[in-house]
């Protein structure tokens, strides 16, 4: 019975170490971000980007409410490629070049998923208990030579994302996840504060579609917005 007992306890030890390892790496990746405060005072936020693809460079404007609304709009060759959610529907504006009609119509719903996403600024990591996510510490690896943490989140839709947290900096710095099928491997480089919050300036994406380079140009936390901007045009 001692043994068993003795076993027992140290199965517990051991479980209730492992947990609080990955909640002290998950405490470290939202402090080394700004903090828990300061991430939960962010009510919308502003990003100006250039996304590189084939040769191209495409201006790209991204608005959000936090936890609310978003919209997301490019302009390809004097067209305005347009995606957004109001908080209710979703609506798109395709160009004709793009195989659309350059008119207001219904989102599909796989693109209306990875839109809504985007509603969650600060990842899966971020409040991952109270969005009911589950993080597992996978182990240590190497990420362009440097020792990161491997978490693997499962959410609360199911959707299992890789996360590589920097062992020394604590920021993210590689996203492993599928969408529509396919897999998708994001790397998250110079990182900027802004107003105390830590943003990746540069993302490169790369999937079985190819490679996409994302250069931010300036963000703005908590600056008015209009709620108009999502409401789709009559």
């Amino acid at each position: 019975m001692n043994k068993i007992f003795a076993t027992t306890v140290a199965a517990f030890i051991s479980v209730s170490s492992f947990a609080q390892t990955v909640d002290e790496i998950v405490d470290k990746h939202i402090e080394a971000m700004g903090g828990a405060e300061k991430l939960k005072s962010v009510n919308t936020i502003v990003i100006d980007r250039s996304l590189s693809v084939q040769g191209m460079e495409i201006p790209s404007v991204s608005t959000l409410l936090v936890n609310k609304a978003v919209r997301a709009e490019s302009t390809v060759m004097g067209n305005s490629m347009v995606q957004a959610y109001d908080g209710t529907s979703a609506w798109m504006i395709r160009p004709t070049m793009m195989g659309g009609t350059g008119e207001p119509q219904d989102m599909p719903a796989n693109e209306l998923k990875q839109l809504k996403g985007q509603l969650d600024p600060f990842g899966p990591l971020y409040n991952y208990k109270e969005k009911g996510n589950k993080v597992e510490l996978v182990g240590t690896e190497k990420v362009e030579k440097k020792d990161n943490y491997h978490l693997k989140v499962t959410t609360a839709d199911g959707d299992v994302i890789d996360q590589y947290i920097d062992a020394k900096t604590y920021l993210l710095t590689k996203t492993k996840a599928s969408a529509n099928g396919q897999e998708a491997e994001i790397s998250f480089s110079d990182y900027k504060d802004v107003d105390g919050i830590k943003f990746a300036y540069t993302m490169d994406i790369v999937s079985q579609m190819g490679a996409i380079a994302f250069i931010t140009n300036k963000i703005k936390i908590n600056a008015p917005v209009d709620e108009n901007t999502f409401k789709r045009p009559k």
